[in-house]
């Protein structure tokens, strides 16, 4: 009897729903830090282990935190919610997505991922990344 498979529903997220707060590398520790784009006045970045808080360029954002390199390419989040969700998509052998004729837009945040992380053969390989990433975060 085979395993019930792991299902994952597209929620429809945009990349766009992400990227308003980021971890990216301190440009003063080269340790962890927030990008903040939403700050006001202006975007930032806050890094609590030297305690920069630094307003940035939208060009000047620092390099992301969440990214790796693999054989195929390299995978990147902007932050553990994004993570999360590249996960819950690659873990699952069974993938579903709203019928064509919804109205909502149909490339998604998981839509756009490359097809070597979609795919199953790969799905070991990337899920150990991903969880790599994580502990990076969570081991600071």
């Amino acid at each position: 009897m085979s395993p019930v498979p792991v299902r994952f529903h597209d929620p429809g997220a945009k990349i766009y729903d992400f990227s308003d707060s980021a971890l990216v590398r301190c440009p003063r520790c080269d340790r962890i830090a927030h990008f903040e784009r939403t700050a006001h006045p202006e975007p930032r970045v806050v890094c609590r282990s030297c305690g920069l808080c630094r307003a940035v360029n939208g060009c000047d954002r620092p390099p992301l935190w969440l990214r790796a390199g693999t054989r195929h390419g390299e995978l990147w989040a902007y932050n553990l919610a994004h993570l999360d969700l590249i996960r819950r998509f690659v873990a699952a052998s069974l993938r579903e997505r709203d019928p064509w004729y919804e109205r909502r837009r149909k490339m998604t945040c998981v839509a756009r991922l490359p097809s070597w992380v979609k795919s199953a053969k790969n799905r070991a390989e990337v899920l150990r990344v991903i969880d790599r990433m994580r502990g990076s975060v969570t081991a600071r």
